[in-house]
């Protein structure tokens, strides 16, 4: 991957982190992709459907066909709805954490277990809004103590350049979401 800084938001994502032997080598582009669970690569199906699914909302309400449009709303919770029991048979418990931050070049983590830098790792990160799910390879670039837990930044290696998309989405989202929200407590 091309080593870009995005910017990243203060969020909460379950991902489930997987430390590799730091002998192993990142698969090549093919067998990276194969190896991709099919609910991941169905979600990211999904989230491209969502994009011209708003195109589609934005020129129906331009024609005052709001039942359309409530048509198109009931479909979307039902498709999101599976999507998300499909991504959560995904997520594994015993590998589980939380994120801190995250964006489209990487991500923190609280845990109790020390990482060090380099080390390898094999990621599955959730996202609720778009509903998603991505895989990817990363390593840790800084592990540092705070208070009583360690805090993890993990920087990708090897992802798809559709699931970057999703994450700068993604990160857009929620930041947005903040500042309406800040806009709003300061409009009170």
């Amino acid at each position: 991957m091309i080593d870009q800084e995005y910017f990243t938001v203060q969020h909460a994502l379950k991902v489930n982190i997987e430390k590799l032997d730091p002998d192993f080598t990142f698969p090549e582009e093919s067998a990276f992709e194969a190896e991709i669970p099919t609910p991941f690569i169905i979600a990211n199906e999904f989230s491209q459907l969502d994009s011209m699914n708003d195109l589609a909302k934005q020129e129906l309400r331009e024609r005052d066909l709001k039942h359309v449009v409530q048509l198109l709303d009931a479909q979307n919770s039902k498709l999101n709805l599976l999507l998300n029991f499909m991504l959560a048979q995904q997520d594994d418990i015993n590998t589980r954490y939380t994120t801190t931050s995250f964006g489209a070049s990487q991500f923190t983590f609280l845990t109790g277990n020390v990482f060090a830098e380099k080390d390898k790792l094999r990621v599955k990160l959730f996202i609720e809004s778009p509903a998603s799910a991505i895989y990817f390879y990363g390593h840790v670039s800084n592990c540092e103590l705070t208070e009583q837990q360690y805090q993890v930044t993990v920087k990708y290696d090897l992802m798809r350049e559709n699931d970057q998309d999703i994450l700068i989405k993604a990160a857009l989202f929620r930041q947005q979401k903040l500042l309406r929200q800040r806009s709003l407590e300061r409009n009170k």
